[in-house]
């Protein structure tokens, strides 16, 4: 069929608490995706995710909502915390469900089919792309940037840049696990050192006594929930990528013991670097000139290194694409563990008989970006993709929760104090809420209502599996002319 039926059994309560294989057929071998993703690989997902473009443009906006220097560096420090409690309460949740797909399949074994199928909707269709077609069209400004000294670079030429970033990146992420982890890396280790460079300019600055923007750092702090909301919310967008190596793990080695580790060393290192470089933004600008930047690490880099500022332009380039690299990756697993679970066409749970990749869901995930960008640009999305992530960030650890009060018996190699759940799940109901109440915008509604309809597929094709025989045939067609064949779940 086109669609899977969902197997009914429940994992939380079943002997085998996670899965039954599906075989191509009896007695022949199983195709599986490979465990190629060890502890340096993770760690650079996460920090090669995290490590973006926000860092580079947020800053700007932080500032600006929260009035001050020293309010906006204590945003950057909270959204490390946060972030880092919630990387704990999903490695948690990692070690109980030991399946690829992150917060889809959390809400799936713990709430059930519907409210899964809403957030894989939403996910594959609108939140994923959107956010990788943000993070392209960022490396595609400042790659063509050097092109276009003293104006503005052409839209076209933009949108052409990021749509050719994605089209590579689909060509990297198909043919090879290991090519991908493998520029995950290499990338990882470029931006660190970009990062590193902005660290001690802005040292160097603080030891000659550049401290005037630190003086009277709380004078003007805004104390509007609505407009704190919001400052999180760009502060959260440099630390998105928290939770992305829970996408792939069944594609982790020792996932019990790589999750928790690769989390307790990349997100505290992401932290100390952001709050460094923020440092080091206001020890070579004041508060004024930050605001008026278009570009503050190239603002940064025209007053710090001269002749030598191309090479910001080039290292912001390298993370974003970098950080592009790490979205796409893991956001195509998403499209690939929803359609396997039956809630996507059956194309998508497939996987290339010779690569061993989730070709299929990586180029619809990539068709969808293509889209975005023709008509997106970076500032639109950002407060957007907050308010759902966060949305389904909420869900999820009250998933945990649930786990850790009525089924604390479920056998689990990490256990996080049950304190950190509850205050990533009250920091999750304010960041929700807070713009709301403060600043209700029509937007906000838009996307309450494209969520809920998912209700209008979710009936006829999941619940009452109505396949149409057409799509039969569309689905063999693609699979021979894709060369993919239906995988089986690896039960770490």
């Amino acid at each position: 069929s086109t669609m899977r039926e969902r197997k009914t059994t429940d994992p939380l309560h079943s002997t085998d608490p996670l899965h039954s294989s599906t075989d191509l057929s009896e007695g022949k071998e199983k195709l599986r995706l490979k465990q190629e993703v060890g502890l340096i690989s993770s760690v650079s997902l996460i920090a090669g995710t995290m490590i973006g473009s926000g860092i580079f443009m947020s800053p700007e906006w932080v500032l600006h909502h929260m009035g001050n220097p020293a309010s906006s560096l204590l945003i950057w420090a909270a959204c490390g915390l946060l972030a880092m409690f919630g990387a704990l309460s999903y490695a948690e949740l990692g070690t109980i469900i030991k399946e690829s797909g992150g917060e889809y399949i959390y809400i799936l074994r713990i709430f059930g089919s519907f409210p899964a199928f809403l957030f894989a909707y939403t996910s594959v269709i609108l939140v994923r792309p959107a956010g990788l077609a943000a993070v392209c069209l960022s490396f595609a400004e400042y790659a063509i940037a050097p092109f276009y000294p003293g104006c503005a670079s052409p839209q076209a030429a933009i949108k052409c840049t990021a749509a050719a970033c994605i089209l590579i990146l689909t060509i990297i992420n198909c043919l090879n696990v290991r090519l991908a982890t493998s520029v995950m890396n290499i990338f990882t280790a470029a931006k660190l050192l970009a990062l590193l460079v902005i660290v001690v300019g802005g040292l160097v600055l603080l030891a000659k006594g550049q401290t005037q923007s630190f003086q009277n750092g709380f004078q003007g702090t805004t104390a509007g929930i609505g407009a704190v909301g919001v400052a999180f919310y760009q502060g959260l967008w440099s630390y998105d990528g928290w939770n992305n190596l829970n996408y792939v793990t069944e594609e982790l080695k020792k996932p019990e013991v790589t999750l928790p580790r690769a989390l307790m060393i990349a997100i505290p290192l992401v932290t100390c670097l952001y709050l460094l470089v923020n440092v080091s933004y206001l020890a070579a600008m004041t508060p004024s000139e930050l605001l008026s930047s278009g570009a503050v690490a190239v603002t940064w880099g025209d007053k710090v290194l001269g002749s030598w500022a191309w090479l910001i332009s080039l290292s912001v380039s390298l993370s974003t694409f970098g950080s592009s690299n790490g979205t796409f990756f893991s956001g195509g697993r998403v499209c690939y563990i929803a359609a396997r679970e039956g809630h996507m066409p059956d194309i998508l749970s497939m996987a290339h008989v010779r690569c061993l990749t989730p070709s299929p869901a990586l180029l619809f995930t990539s068709a969808m970006s293509l889209i975005m960008i023709i008509s997106g640009t970076f500032t639109s999305i950002v407060n957007f993709f907050s308010f759902m992530a966060w949305l389904f960030y909420g869900m999820t650890i009250s998933g945990l929760l649930y786990l850790k009060i009525k089924k604390p018996e479920l056998p689990r190699s990490y256990k996080v104090p049950i304190i950190i759940p509850i205050i990533v799940l009250m920091a999750a109901v304010y960041l929700v809420l807070a713009p709301i109440i403060d600043q209700p915008q029509i937007e906000i509604l838009y996307i309450v209502l494209f969520i809920f309809s998912g209700i209008i597929f979710y009936f006829p094709l999941v619940h009452f599996k109505y396949h149409p025989h057409f799509l039969q045939r569309v689905t063999l067609h693609l699979q021979l002319l894709l060369e993919v064949a239906p995988t089986t779940r690896d039960a770490n």
